[in-house]
């Protein structure tokens, strides 16, 4: 055979650490986990994890670019690739609120990189503008609105052309109705940045709402009275994603949260076009990031997205006290399973293409493999 055995390391397979494995690829598909390797050309990881290609499903840039009105399908191609050098094999480039016009051009822009199989590209998030401007974060209040009929007309088109897509909104901006279309239609419909009641939240999973959006962080918060939409995802099976680095939520309440909820939570970055470059600042709508000590911020202080990377993200969570499995899980399976597609991505067993990460034992990240190439790391 001229297939590949990667061997030396304990190996992740998307549920379980598995001792004294080898894996096997031929043709960029792993054809096998087994302990009595054929003859093949042998990759030597010496210690460490190897793990499923990592998955970000909230990534507003990277490489220097954000995702905008100007991005383009080389544009997709450079933020994935910065991605992939950083752990992330797939991942849903986002943008975040802005007009219908700039929305349309990235839903094109996106379609046209789905055609093309940019390398790392699983679909297109579209954080707004359908949001709550008094849980606006970083977004631009002007460009924050209810969803119209044109609106909802683009969005289910977006749905059926790509991959996946996943739409952040806020039930005061759109109807039960409106989610249900964006549902039936294959989107990920995940509430966020809202000021809703429970009740509302509740009214909105029931019809059809499938996620949430960055779990503490823009959105009304757990009170003994008022749960809001905190308490709304901690008492459910609602998926939502968590930024573990420490700045956006405390350790205090990324444990609370890994208690109530024992599946359902997957990791995200929610970084902007910094990851993977040395840069400091940069213009978000005419207003000044800044990037300062592992925090990005507007000048007023206000948080706009993170400085992070998913393999110190599953780092920061075992630091929490949670098993590697389940730290290691939330950055793969997981988030697979949130858009749906646990059947194809988030795992290492025979069939599935070979993206896979090597992390060292405490996590940081040795080298990444797209299809069995290696694409980071040594000798890339």
């Amino acid at each position: 055979m001229n297939g590949q055995i990667f061997t030396g390391a304990t190996v992740f397979d998307g549920a379980r650490l598995i001792e004294g494995v080898s894996v096997v690829v031929e043709d960029g598909i792993v054809t096998a986990l087994t302990r009595t390797p054929p003859e093949g050309e042998v990759v030597r990881l010496n210690g460490g994890i190897l793990a499923p290609g990592l998955l970000d499903l909230q990534v507003n840039g990277g490489g220097g670019l954000m995702v905008d009105g100007a991005t383009d399908v080389e544009g997709l191609r450079r933020i994935c690739a910065a991605h992939i050098g950083l752990g992330a094999t797939g991942c849903l480039p986002t943008l975040i609120t802005d007009t219908a016009e700039v929305t349309a051009r990235v839903i094109e822009a996106g379609i046209a990189a789905a055609k093309a199989r940019v390398p790392g590209f699983l679909g297109l998030h579209l954080e707004g503008p359908h949001l709550d401007v008094r849980r606006k974060g970083a977004h631009d209040p002007a460009l924050i609105r209810v969803m119209e009929d044109g609106d909802l007309t683009l969005l289910i088109a977006a749905a059926e052309a790509l991959p996946t897509l996943m739409v952040t909104v806020a039930p005061c901006s759109v109807t039960p109705a409106q989610i249900a279309a964006l549902s039936a239609a294959g989107a990920v419909v995940s509430l966020g940045h809202s000021e809703c009641t429970l009740d509302e939240a509740r009214t909105a999973i029931a019809a059809g709402a499938g996620c949430a959006t960055h779990l503490f962080n823009a959105m009304s918060q757990l009170g003994h009275r008022q749960p809001g939409l905190v308490g709304a995802v901690l008492d459910s099976d609602l998926p939502s994603g968590l930024i573990a680095d420490g700045v956006h939520v405390s350790d205090t309440a990324m444990r609370i949260a890994l208690a109530a909820k024992a599946h359902g939570l997957f990791l995200v970055t929610d970084v902007m076009l910094f990851a993977g470059t040395d840069m400091t600042e940069f213009l978000l709508h005419g207003r000044r990031v800044l990037r300062r000590d592992g925090r990005l911020t507007l000048a007023d202080g206000t948080l706009a997205g993170a400085d992070l990377t998913l393999p110190e993200a599953v780092a920061h969570v075992v630091g929490l006290g949670q098993p590697p499995e389940r730290a290691l899980s939330m950055a793969t399976a997981a988030p697979a399973d949130a858009i749906g597609r646990g059947g194809e991505l988030g795992h290492l067993m025979p069939g599935r293409v070979a993206d896979m990460v090597h992390l060292d034992e405490d996590f940081a990240l040795r080298s990444v493999w797209k299809a069995g190439t290696r694409v980071a790391g040594p000798h890339a």
